[in-house]
């Protein structure tokens, strides 16, 4: 989902860095379909804020007051109004909000085109490699694997939800990165079309070309587990079906699970190492790792290749946790 004004909706650094890669978004998926001559599902269709609670609207109230003095267009949407834009919600609601320049993009399909990218670009990948340790090798940087050892002029730690198990010489520490289990459900669709991202208090619905629609997530500190629960496969049907009455007739495809790499903050970790030279840290976006892909791979690619440090490292740089 690239939705920052929905994900950092009470402001400060993490809106303005959502805000930043949203604007970023068309030139990069046109950039990589491109150079990988595959098609990204990218959609910038809106996203629809259902209010199921008086209490809940007069919050879309003020969100849409706070849009307008950042001049982003927002609809709010009287219960009527919100059932036009999305016949399959239940008559129980106190209205809405449509944020329409919000939208989507296939995470799977993202990710396959960045690799045959990198590739056609003359990148090498070496799949199952596990990184244990980075270190400095003279004027270079190591990477320690169970496959040998890599050196670089410059390293990237991006490494997710795993991040804090690489270790890193010299650094106090590892860096505080935390998996938060998300479980999602994946259900054919057999009523209307969903037209877009529909949110509610309890869950979000993601509607894929395909006609399946995407339920999620839950929240939960299970540290590396990544099995779903038969608690959280329940607490997300019961949310779509809620929220949308026709969600009993679906099918269930799968149910599915992952790890969010969380940090304290919590604010994305992007910047230069001070323990190690050379090495550059792209961890602990949380939930947010999509939204801002493009705006990272900027960051980390203008401070290795030119030497450039944006404005934007002072706030997502790992020397506020320590030397790391």
């Amino acid at each position: 989902m690239l939705a920052p004004y929905t994900e950092a909706a009470e402001g400060g650094p993490l809106l303005a860095l959502g805000a930043r890669s949203l604007a970023l978004f068309d030139a990069f998926v046109n950039g990589i379909e491109a150079d990988s001559r595959v098609a990204v599902g990218y959609e910038r269709s809106g996203t629809l804020h259902v209010a199921r609670a008086e209490q809940t609207l007069a919050h879309f109230a003020s969100m849409h007051e706070g849009l307008a003095q950042l001049g982003v267009p927002s609809e709010l949407l009287s219960p009527a109004a919100a059932h036009a834009y999305e016949p399959n919600l239940t008559a129980d609601i106190f209205g809405g909000l449509l944020l329409p320049t919000q939208g989507l993009i296939s995470a799977p399909g993202l990710t396959q085109a960045m690799v045959d990218a990198a590739q056609r670009r003359g990148a090498m990948l070496r799949p199952q490699a596990n990184a244990t340790r980075i270190r400095r090798s003279g004027a270079r940087v190591a990477i320690d694997t169970d496959h040998g050892t890599i050196e670089a002029d410059a390293v990237v730690l991006a490494c997710g939800a795993w991040s804090g198990q690489v270790d890193v010489e010299g650094a106090s520490g590892a860096v505080p990165v935390r998996p938060v289990r998300g479980q999602l459900l994946h259900l054919g669709w057999h009523g209307p079309h969903v037209a877009r991202i529909t949110w509610d208090e309890h869950c979000y619905l993601v509607p894929w070309r395909d006609g399946t629609l995407l339920v999620g997530a839950t929240v939960e500190d299970a540290g590396f587990e990544e099995q779903t629960t038969v608690a959280g496969v329940r607490q997300l049907l019961e949310a779509v079906c809620d929220l949308l009455p026709n969600a009993s007739r679906a099918t269930l495809l799968s149910a599915r699970v992952g790890l969010r790499p969380g940090s304290p903050d919590p604010l994305p970790i992007i910047g230069w190492s001070e323990a190690v030279p050379g090495l550059m840290y792209a961890t602990g976006h949380y939930r947010n790792g999509v939204l801002l892909a493009p705006l990272t791979a900027h960051l980390v690619a203008d401070a290795i290749v030119d030497g450039r440090i944006d404005d934007a490292l002072a706030v997502t740089s790992p020397a506020r946790f320590g030397l790391l």
